[in-house]
């Protein structure tokens, strides 16, 4: 599969601080690609010099297999962006505030285009309104628009839930897969919310003090035949006495009058909770373990020195 972004051995530093130190990675066309970092770590330094809004002390950037200081200005046309929360002119429509983003990107863009990118971020019928009366949703969705509206291939979020409530930060987790599935989009997304990164992402890096810790496929990261269920009961339940001699036995890691925990490959979760449903388990609650949030704090603890890639 293509390669849209590399980077080898990026480095950056402001006075005495190293924000980032030898940090090689690669994006694949398609991916949903999370970068995952504590506060500090070095995210959007790293998210800014692909942008060329600062440039790194050391190390290069790929774009398309192109060198990005070689072709800077043909390169950024097949970018799209929101760094932090977009800035926009509130006492404006959402649609003149596309238009002028639009003209500032110097290509011809036709009205039809406009209408297409506020259809896919959802406002769709919004357009009309200013933007001061957007919920911040909407104004994150219409940032979206804006870094859509030239078409391009690759599209970096740095925090695009930041603010928003839940329902906003569904609405934009749905969207991001939306991009990708439905359109074609290669996503850069950054975040701190890991549950979100492990439920849109492809692949991940994490990085820690400015320095890879893991890269890979997020199905084989969190080693899903490693999960553990956590099965609430009602307290009078007798199930655990019926568990001996059937297959889930041997998954069993704890018992008590009021839950069960199982370690299990997740796909055999549905089969699980069905086979309990019928031995009359009154399930209260269902919950994995195994998260990304527990991989992550396993990685960015001091003692990690080692990088690893998967």
């Amino acid at each position: 599969m293509a390669t849209i972004i590399e980077t080898r051995d990026l480095s950056k530093s402001f006075k005495n601080v190293d924000a980032v130190s030898g940090l090689s990675f690669s994006i694949l066309k398609g991916d949903v690609y999370g970068f995952l970092g504590q506060n500090g770590a070095g995210k959007s330094t790293t998210m800014r010099m692909l942008l060329g809004l600062i440039y790194p002390n050391s190390g290069q950037i790929f774009i398309n297999g192109t060198e990005f200081n070689n072709s800077r200005r043909y390169l950024l046309q097949h970018i799209g962006a929101i760094i932090e929360r977009p800035d926009m002119y509130g006492y404006l429509s959402g649609w003149k505030n596309l238009e002028i983003f639009a003209a500032l990107s110097r290509q011809q863009i036709p009205a039809a285009r406009l209408h297409a990118v506020l259809e896919q971020v959802g406002l769709k019928g919004r357009e009309k309104d200013k933007v001061k009366t957007y919920s911040q949703g909407m104004k994150q969705r219409l940032g979206i628009a804006i870094a859509l509206v030239h078409e391009p291939d690759l599209l970096i979020l740095d925090e695009p839930t930041n603010g928003l409530d839940p329902q906003g930060i569904a609405d934009m987790r749905e969207l991001i897969v939306s991009l990708s599935r439905e359109h074609g989009k290669t996503v850069l997304v950054s975040s701190h919310l890991l549950h979100e990164i492990e439920q849109v992402a492809t692949r991940m890096l994490v990085i820690h003090k400015g320095k890879k810790i893991v890269e890979g496929a997020v199905k084989d990261l969190l080693h899903p035949d490693e999960t553990l269920v956590e099965v609430v009961i009602m307290k009078d339940a007798t199930i655990a006495g019926k568990l001996a001699g059937t297959q889930w036995q041997q998954h069993l890691q704890a018992s008590t009058d009021t839950g069960l925990t199982f370690k299990l490959n997740s796909k055999y979760i549905p089969e699980l909770s069905k086979w309990l449903v019928m031995n009359g388990a009154g399930i209260m609650e269902i919950r994995t373990k195994h998260s990304l949030e527990d991989y992550f704090l396993s990685l960015t603890n001091d003692e990690v020195t080692k990088h690893r890639t998967v």
